[in-house]
């Protein structure tokens, strides 16, 4: 085996997997609220989130709307990842008095407003843009179940719509309705022995009714309380309407427990048919194609062997022709060690991310939590980072490490955040609530900046510090000529069809990633993400090596950047199909909004771009060493 590969940095990240976890396993709700414990009677709070919605995707704060609201507004984000991430989280006019664990309430009136011009157009265009409430409570988000036609299983998202429009009784005119009286249902699971309850569900059944009274308005008794099915007219939104909001409480007992209490929102079926498929024609492909690399690969190396031992002269062919070549520097060497570092950084990040989270570390029920937390370990991989590029750098006999240690730290997060601080602008602009304040950004910059790259530097001088990599080679001085090559083994054409297979084999869970994001469904995506991720490593790693290999046997020997690119393309499918969900699985229309996903695609297809291309380098380069450290040469 090759001395000094690259390939173990990718492994380094798994020495820190169990510091991580360890920390974790002490630290487990770093970006979680712990779950409290409650007596029968004890207040509950429930809070208030953001006004979302799936066609615009631009937040706004849930009082923006005239909604009834308490004595004084507080805003109260409870964890650093919601700090981080922008969410704006507030008390709520469900009064804790009123609202106590394993209590029901029955009709309980939270205000009455009148309505204007003013504020009738503001629901109204809410209404059509299809906005839903949002809220928490013990830091679980409600969620609102719709049954399948034919009952066999229950589809949940988060929160529930402002209100719905229609004609109704005999009208020809399509109508705005709000849904002002809401059933809540609080799910828990008791502790018969302590006495104490957890709660684990917090579910929604929004009504939309016209509220009655008799004589003038007492605020303490309506004459259209009742069971669901004994509701009136539903409310209108209207100039001079009248609207009473009102709300019901239910408690059910449940055998679910906190860490498991997002089982019950997750769909029963569905998914999990594709990931198999996806695994087993994966798993087979990649079988016949380690089978048939190792067989071809042997059968060279023992025919090189051979006529090494010959006494006659034999004219080199082959890949071996260009052992005197193979490991010359490439051009934009120093760019190709930072993009590397950034790239095992990234893998890292990703790795640990994914398999914690496989782990019930992080809630399916609150998908953000997993960018938090792939943020709070992408800074702690900033020394894999540095070592990885510096020791690549320091390999081509590079001396000036500091600068290649900087940029690694800088490039890829200094690119992200300047797009970021642009659609930051760009949502300020649009009056959202989900803008991130100046402080928040300062917080931002000094975790990414202050932290990431001062840890990147103990790596880089680590990895100088390390005598540099020999090759199993020696490099002629003077530069072999490299054949005419046919039009098929184009650079161009070789490097995007390698690059299309990664996307084909993940693009599934892909989709399922998409429409957790933009529609705020649940899914059982960290399940997906683990097994879909090995998916991704061993067809990056398989792409790579067998358009390595045949490149050389053409001998062409400038290897070094294809073998990046020809997994890193793959980012430019996942950009294609990102486009392609946009227009034909969504009903994003406005122009912020279509900037905005844009502008978040391509960071994410950045990132994959970097992620992918480190995994197909690494094994690449690892490969190069192994075969042409198993031939002997003169």
């Amino acid at each position: 085996m090759a001395r000094g590969t690259l390939l173990p940095q990718l492994c380094i990240s798994l020495c820190t997997f169990v510091l991580l976890f360890a920390y974790h396993a002490s630290c487990f709700y770093l970006f979680d609220v712990a779950p409290q414990d409650f007596h029968k009677g004890d207040p509950l709070m429930v809070k208030v989130k953001e006004l979302t919605s799936t066609k615009t995707h631009l937040p706004y704060s849930y009082y923006s709307l005239p909604y009834c609201h308490p004595d004084q507004v507080v805003d109260s984000a409870e964890t650093l990842g919601e700090v981080i991430q922008g969410e704006l989280i507030q008390n709520s006019p469900y009064l804790v008095g009123q609202f106590r664990m394993r209590e029901p309430q029955k009709c309980k009136i939270v205000c009455r407003i009148v309505l204007d011009t003013k504020t009738a157009k503001e629901f109204k265009e809410k209404i059509k843009d299809e906005y839903r409430v949002n809220m928490i409570l013990d830091n679980l988000p409600l969620v609102r179940g719709i049954s399948f036609p034919d009952e066999s299983s229950i589809l949940y998202s988060h929160g529930f719509p402002i209100g719905f429009t229609g004609m109704y009784a005999g009208s020809k005119e399509v109508k705005y309705f709000i849904q002002n009286h809401l059933t809540f249902v609080v799910k828990y699971h008791e502790d018969p022995i302590k006495n104490l309850s957890k709660i684990v569900g917090f579910e929604i059944k929004p009504f939309s009714v016209k509220h009655e009274y008799d004589g003038i308005w007492t605020h303490t008794h309506l004459t259209t309380c009742g069971e669901p099915n004994t509701y009136g007219s539903p409310q209108e939104v209207k100039d001079r309407n009248e609207i009473i909001f009102t709300y019901d409480v239910e408690f059910e007992a449940s055998d679910l427990k906190r860490e498991s209490h997002s089982d019950m929102y997750l769909p029963k079926v569905g998914d999990w048919f594709w990931t198999v498929k996806s695994l087993t024609i994966v798993l087979f492909l990649s079988g016949m194609v380690a089978m048939i690399m190792l067989r071809t690969i042997y059968r060279d190396i023992s025919k090189y062997n051979q006529l090494q031992t010959q006494e006659e002269a034999q004219e080199e062919t082959g890949w071996k022709v260009v052992h005197g070549d193979v490991f010359r520097p490439p051009s934009n060497s120093d760019l190709l060690c930072v993009y590397v570092g950034t790239g095992v950084q990234l893998f890292g990040t990703v790795l640990v991310t994914v398999v914690l989270a496989a782990l019930g570390i992080l809630s399916p029920s609150n998908g953000r939590r997993l960018i938090r937390l792939m943020l709070f370990h992408w800074i702690l991989m900033g020394p894999v980072a540095g070592y990885t590029s510096v020791r690549l750098y320091k390999k081509f006999d590079g001396t000036e490490w500091k600068r290649i240690t900087l940029s690694t730290a800088l490039m890829f997060p200094a690119t992200a955040f300047a797009v970021f601080f642009l659609l930051n602008a760009l949502v300020w602009f649009q009056g959202s609530s989900r803008a991130m304040p100046l402080g928040t950004m300062l917080l931002l910059v000094f975790l990414l900046f202050g932290i990431s790259v001062p840890l990147a530097f103990i790596g880089g001088y680590a990895g100088f510090r390390k005598p540099a990599m020999q090759d199993p080679v020696r490099t002629r001085k003077i530069a072999r000529q490299i054949p005419e090559q046919p039009w098929y083994k184009n650079q161009v054409l070789s490097i995007l069809i390698g690059g299309f297979l990664p996307f084909a084999a993940v693009f599934i869970e892909f989709f399922f990633i998409l429409v957790s994001i933009w529609y705020f469904e649940f899914h059982r995506i960290y399940s997906f993400l683990s097994i879909m991720f090995a998916i991704l490593i061993v067809t990056c790693a398989e792409v790579s090596i067998v358009q390595c290999y045949f490149q050389l046997r053409s001998e062409d020997y400038h290897w070094w950047w294809r073998s990046y690119l020809t997994s890193a393309s793959s980012a430019l499918y996942l950009f294609l199909y990102a486009v392609y969900f946009l227009f034909f699985k969504t009903e994003i229309t406005k122009p912020a909004s279509l900037v905005l996903y844009f502008g978040y695609m391509l960071l994410l297809s950045y990132a994959f771009s970097v992620l992918t291309g480190a995994i197909g380098f690494c094994t690449c380069f690892s490969f190069t060493r192994l075969i042409y450290s198993s031939v002997k040469f003169d």
